[in-house]
């Protein structure tokens, strides 16, 4: 897949760029299922909140090892759908994966994540440069009501914003301070929601603002992120890094694979015929 001159152009002015229908819905079935096959496991990088214990957050389904490899998702993170994409956006074709998550926004009890840009976080993690993007994949319908992603366009031109931790919801993170975000929102252009039908995409900049309210629906919302900066721009040492499910110290270039690798995939995980 290449994005046209249009879409490049949207994604360098908006910080942002929605892609319809990227993943198919036998795609998106077989990513479902891997999701609960693994909401069980208690692995690292695992948050969970409210009353069923349901994860927030799971990490590092791209890896080829540990309790959340998938190979779907490890497929999927390298499809030209995916991974191309990426490196036209970056202009670079050396990638590796920061980190992957997917957010199981639980029904009723499923919470916000407060305005915030991703580099807030990920320059602490040793990395100069915002040269990093990220990919999330619907895995069910996203609503206003069930707490699509929102975006406000063009905040990746202001650079890294100052940030605070935020430690009131159950995965802590460095957003904005309120009072900030009120007065840079008073002088933007309206945040836009994020609203499709599984299978749709949106690849966003890592200075880009973005939050998501409550899933106020009797639904759970699930989203798959994949999170790629250039091999040039790897962390450099800091005290204390981060684990490697959100601070991934594998840097090797990424390769792609056949656009059909999730569906081999799937095959892989079916049982055998009686």
């Amino acid at each position: 897949m290449m994005l046209t001159p249009e879409q490049t152009a949207a994604y360098a002015e908006d910080g942002f760029l929605v892609l319809p229908n990227l993943v198919t819905p036998a795609e998106v079935a077989i990513l479902r299922c891997e999701v609960t096959r693994l909401i069980p496991i208690d692995a690292p990088g695992t948050v969970r909140e409210g009353s069923a214990g349901m994860p927030k957050s799971m990490f590092r389904m791209h890896a080829s090892d540990g309790a959340t490899a998938s190979g779907p998702f490890q497929a999927l993170s390298r499809t030209p759908r995916i991974l191309a994409t990426a490196m036209q956006c970056l202009g670079d074709r050396e990638l590796y994966i920061h980190h992957t998550k997917v957010n199981v926004k639980a029904a009723i009890e499923g919470s916000v994540w407060p305005w915030h840009q991703d580099y807030g976080s990920w320059k602490l993690d040793g990395i100069q440069q915002p040269d990093m993007t990220t990919v999330m994949v619907m895995l069910d319908d996203a609503s206003e009501l069930n707490g699509c992603l929102y975006m406000l366009p063009g905040s990746h031109n202001w650079g890294r914003v100052e940030a605070v931790f935020d430690s009131s919801t159950a995965y802590r993170l460095w957003a904005l301070p309120p009072e900030e975000m009120r007065r840079r929102m008073r002088q933007s252009p309206a945040p836009v929601a994020v609203l499709g039908r599984a299978g749709t995409a949106v690849i966003f900049h890592c200075n880009t603002m973005h939050a998501s309210s409550h899933n106020l629906s009797p639904e759970d919302r699930w989203q798959a992120y994949f999170c790629y900066n250039t091999c040039v721009n790897r962390p450099v040492d800091v005290e204390n890094p981060r684990p490697d499910y959100v601070r991934s110290r594998n840097w090797a270039p990424m390769t792609l694979v056949a656009d059909d690798a999730v569906l081999q995939a799937g095959e892989t995980l079916r049982p055998a015929a009686e």
